[in-house]
Order: C-alpha cells, then structure tokens, then sequence
C-alpha cells in the first residue's frame, strides 16, 4: 500500500510541484491545504503518515500547525518546508517535533530522500 500524505503549503504552485514529486514516486496524496488552521483539519480527517508542512503561511504558521497536530498524534511525521535563510524557524520546527527540513526550490531527489527516511 503507498504512503499517505498530506501537502501543506499556502502556494498552490508549491503544492502542485511537491504533489507531482510524490506521485510519481508512488507516493498517494490525500488532501492539500494552504494554511495551518486547514492542515489541523485535513491531519484530523485523512490521517496521513506523513505531512509536508510549509513554515511561513496565513491564518496560522507551519510551527504552530505542527505543535498542534502533535497534541492530536504525538508519533505524527512532519517535515517542513521552507525558504532559504529560515534557519532559526527550521530549528524552532525540529524542537518542536518535525522530521526533517526541505528547503525550497525543492530537488526532487531530497524531497523523496527526506519521506523515505522518515517513513523508514
């Protein structure tokens, strides 16, 4: 069965790029959402194994997002996304409970090094 996954990120462009990266390496999107008050949402309804979360978004920020999908699934498998020189949010996102770190524009290769590593 392919690994669920759930595409955070407020430019539809972005989740578009990472959505083609998964699906053809196999990988099922199951929902997308555009700000961290929907990717609580999405997390709830779909249950995915894993969510690509960007860190700066509306409504509420990708580090937010992760601390509460963590209060909803302390095991959840996040991995931020973010733009070059976000160093200091990447290192508020690790301690708070993300996986791994991507880093935009995004090389297909590391996107699916950084699942497959976290999915193990």
């Amino acid at each position: 069965m392919s690994k669920r996954i759930l595409v955070v990120d407020d430019a539809a462009f972005m989740r578009m790029m990472i959505k083609e990266i998964l699906t053809k390496n196999g990988y099922e999107v199951v929902a997308e959402a555009a700000d961290g008050l929907q990717a609580i949402e999405q997390y709830k309804e779909h249950k995915p194994d894993l969510v690509t979360m960007d860190i700066t978004m509306p409504e509420m920020d990708g580090i937010h997002s992760l601390k509460e999908i963590k209060k909803v699934n302390p095991n959840a498998k996040v991995i931020m996304c973010s733009a070059m020189g976000q160093q200091a949010m990447v290192i508020d996102a690790i301690q708070a409970g993300a996986k791994d770190f991507i880093v935009k524009p995004f090389q297909a290769d590391r996107v699916i090094e950084a699942i497959s590593k976290t999915l193990g």
